[in-house]
């Protein structure tokens, strides 16, 4: 993650003996007051989350507003894109909800008639669904209509039909996924692989991101942005496979919907060790083809820097093990210097 990164960067170049003080106290200050601007979307989204309800009525989801939040700032990290950092944070704090629903706590009859609802997007829709969804169904239908009215005010364009689109694509993709469990199938890798591509929200994510960015926005923008789904599916790709690595051993514990590393072990008849080993091979792959895309200039470049950061920010959550599940170690780390720790710098001034 560039952020990450620049934290580490700043330690270790602290220790060169050829260092430029100068530039050594900009990087601080410039740190330090990038924090700052984090620490203020943090407070309006703990706010938002508070209003939303689902940390109190829907205590079997997760609470990690931090690590969600992680996510955004790994994507799109510069200071200016406040709005789409706190919009990209909403959109995966209501997909790892619905990703908790499907996954844990619904049973496939309620399921079906969520992802009935969400195609239908209407408040009559809910009317059949049990309380603990009726919650989630309004978040989503609230965020999206939201979102798309500040498009329409800013642009002049109506995206809210896009944004029905990649909402009900995602259920429709996890629904097909709680179809595998309740029926004891399990999956061919490709199977699996083109569904979790979409279930793991990278698309979905991306399209809310350019949304969100502040650039004009137009009806053939947003049909070259379809079009261009290659770098997408790629860092997707990149996305799903970091997640089943450090995830699979949890889920499959609690009873979840079989991972990339189960299907190649069942289908191909393989260790668990050679299946990781799979993986591992199969991300390496994803990034050779995902840096080739990037080279190409069929999207702007601020949508291929996204795609990148978005692989790059699930490798890094995920590195360690289930770096939203547990939410210790290594991610607790970088949580505290991007967030919480500021760099002290009054060494740095006292020596110029």
């Amino acid at each position: 993650m560039p952020r990450v990164e620049a934290r580490n960067f700043i330690d270790v170049y602290q220790k060169d003996n050829t260092k430029n003080l100068t530039l050594l106290e900009l990087a601080k200050l410039d740190y330090n007051l990038v924090q700052s601007v984090y620490q203020q979307e943090l407070k309006e989204l703990e706010r938002w989350w508070r209003d939303l309800g689902f940390k109190d009525k829907l205590t079997f989801s997760r609470d990690r507003v931090m690590e969600n939040y992680m996510w955004a700032v790994g994507i799109i990290f510069e200071p200016q894109f406040s709005k789409c950092r706190i919009g990209l944070t909403k959109f995966v704090c209501i997909l790892l909800v619905i990703d908790d629903v499907y996954d844990v706590y619904g049973l496939l009859d309620e399921l079906e008639c969520f992802t009935d609802a969400v195609k239908r997007w209407e408040m009559k829709a809910m009317e059949d669904l049990p309380e603990y969804m009726k919650i989630c169904y309004v978040a989503i239908l609230n965020f999206a209509n939201e979102m798309a009215g500040d498009v329409i005010k800013d642009h002049g364009l109506n995206t809210l039909t896009y944004l029905i689109e990649e909402w009900t694509t995602l259920c429709r993709s996890h629904l097909a996924e709680a179809k595998w469990f309740y029926s004891g199938y399990i999956p061919t890798v490709g199977e699996y692989l083109e569904n979790a591509c979409v279930s793991a929200g990278g698309p979905a994510a991306m399209f809310h991101a350019y949304i969100l960015l502040g650039c004009t926005l137009t009806k053939n923008a947003i049909d070259c942005f379809k079009n261009g789904s290659e770098i997408i599916f790629w860092s997707s790709l990149i996305t799903r496979l970091s997640d089943d690595l450090g995830t699979s051993e949890a889920e499959s514990k609690r009873g979840d919907v079989a991972k990339s590393i189960h299907c190649y072990m069942v289908r191909e008849g393989i260790t668990e060790v050679q299946a990781k080993q799979c993986i591992k091979e199969l991300i390496n792959y994803s990034w050779k083809k995902l840096n080739k895309e990037s080279a190409k200039n069929s999207l702007p470049r601020s949508v291929v820097n996204m795609s990148l950061n978005l692989a790059r920010t699930a490798q890094c959550i995920y590195q360690h093990g289930d770096g939203i599940g547990t939410s210790t170690g290594a991610i607790k780390d970088h949580l505290t210097s991007l967030i919480v720790k500021a760099i002290p710098i009054e060494e740095t001034c006292s020596m110029i």
